[in-house]
């Protein structure tokens, strides 16, 4: 059992005891993030004068070898290290001998842990907002193809007034484009280099912390010690950022699940994205949708977990928060797998547009239009509400649409009617003349779609860290 502590202790840890303090299982993914800041570390030592150019140099070429081995698979991260860290350290002092031993002046596990956790997350953020943006763009195509595809807008889950699809998957790119903006607000909240603060009091080496972190890329050092190795708001942040993508994630996924019904029909799933049934052979389910609105929950999970666990821990560092980095990892290994995979569901989805229409007329969305068409004939409002339910109720006795009555129909109910009628509540009338920002309208929402456009066109991840 190779630790980077022991002169205290007489006694060997027990086998149990150190199997349930061990973190190398799990933090193992932060080898790259812990190479990275232990190079800056020495890099800074050595401008400080606390190391020789010739230990720098011997350290960082060790670090940097041990790198390679483990990435050509020619050194193994094996079990009997406790983390990350003693792995890394344990194998530097077996390469190059007592220097690599200088290696870890004027830092602290505590401070080291923090700076990998906050590496990693900062990475991980920007690889979420391209799965994200990836996401934006499909929908954004989807969205040029269909400002005239026509279907039933719903509240309550029923139907209520005639949307486009365009429209309709324009109200997801605004919440996954909230979501980009919240990951971009983490990424500058949480971007100061915790490394110097030591287990909780800073050192008294002249370390240059600044320096430290603009070889890392932060925008500067964190101000307080004892909040810097104890600070896992940004995990929080996170966590709580992921689970409204999932959520965002889950509400599409049930709306593509109920337009792939057989009593919808809206959409159909494409094979590659589709699996069948065992037993019943005329199955064709969605069970990419299906599985990312029940991976929801263990994302939420992860959050509630990081609360949890954050909530009663007095300053400084505590052994809880090594609790922060499993449900984390698979936070974002679940957000990750499950942006990709709906990405390309939805880019290979079918659209039912001649089923979309229809149910659109057959659920009477135009039916306040068709009171509105009352009202401008100088009908009152509530008498024209009276007047369509009592016509929506002899459709539906009829199993028409409203605009398939004749006009002898519409005027027994509303002498009011004329044939202009049949033009004021077709779909297409009752789309284009929503000329509101943000509505369906075309001219609208072609403005809407150029404004996505640019926006696409100018995020980057620069962009992110300024």
């Amino acid at each position: 059992m190779a630790q980077l502590w022991g002169g205290r202790f007489t006694k060997e840890t027990v086998k149990d005891v150190f199997a349930f303090n061990e973190s190398l299982s799990f933090d193992k993914r932060l080898f790259v993030q812990d190479i990275e800041g232990s190079i800056a570390h020495v890099v800074m030592l050595q401008k400080q004068g606390i190391i020789t150019e010739e230990e720098k140099n011997s350290i960082v070429k060790g670090l940097t070898q041990i790198q390679e081995e483990v990435e050509n698979k020619t050194l193994q991260i094996t079990d009997e290290y406790e983390d990350i860290h003693s792995f890394v350290e344990a194998n530097l002092i077996k390469k190059i001998g007592d220097a690599g031993k200088k290696m870890h002046t004027g830092r602290s596990r505590n401070d080291q842990v923090a700076l990998d956790m906050k590496l990693y997350v900062r990475e991980q953020i920007l690889n979420v907002d391209d799965l994200l943006k990836e996401l934006l763009q499909v929908l954004l195509r989807v969205m040029e193809e269909n400002t005239n595809t026509y279907m039933p807008g719903f509240t309550h889950m029923q139907k209520a007034q005639p949307i486009t699809l365009a429209h309709h998957f324009g109200a997801y790119f605004e919440m996954f484009k909230r979501d980009r903006s919240r990951l971009t607000d983490i990424y500058k909240r949480m971007n100061y280099c915790p490394l110097g603060s030591g287990a909780l009091a800073g050192t008294t080496y002249n370390l240059d912390r600044e320096y430290t972190a603009s070889l890392l890329g932060f925008e500067g050092p964190t101000l307080n010690s004892m909040d810097s190795v104890s600070d896992r708001d940004y995990c929080i942040e996170f966590l709580n950022a992921l689970s409204i993508i999932m959520m965002h994630l889950s509400r599409f996924c049930e709306e593509i699940i109920i337009w792939n019904s057989n009593e919808y029909r809206f959409v159909e799933m494409d094979d590659s994205y589709s699996t069948g049934s065992s037993i019943m052979p005329q199955k064709k389910n969605p069970d990419i949708a299906e599985l990312v609105r029940g991976k929801t929950g263990r994302v939420y999970g992860a959050l509630m977990s990081m609360l949890t666990t954050m909530k009663g821990i007095p300053l400084a560092y505590n052994k809880d928060m090594q609790e922060d980095k499993e449900v984390t990892f698979d936070a974002i290994d679940t957000v990750k797998s499950c942006l990709h995979l709906f990405t390309g569901m939805v880019d290979t989805m079918k659209f039912r547009k001649d089923i979309m229409e229809q149910s659109a007329k057959m659920g009477f969305t135009n039916a306040t239009d068709a009171a509105d068409y009352l009202v401008k004939r100088g009908v009152p409002f509530r008498d024209a509400h009276t007047i369509i339910g009592k016509l929506v109720l002899y459709c539906i006795d009829k199993n028409v649409s409203i605009d398939e009555l004749t006009i002898e129909e519409l005027k027994e109910i509303s002498p009011v009617f004329e044939a202009d009628v049949y033009e004021e509540i077709s779909l297409k009338t009752c789309v284009e003349k929503r000329l509101t920002t943000g509505a369906p309208g075309p001219d609208k929402m072609c403005k809407v779609i150029q404004f996505y456009k640019e926006y696409l066109e100018s995020e980057n991840e620069e962009d992110m860290k300024k």
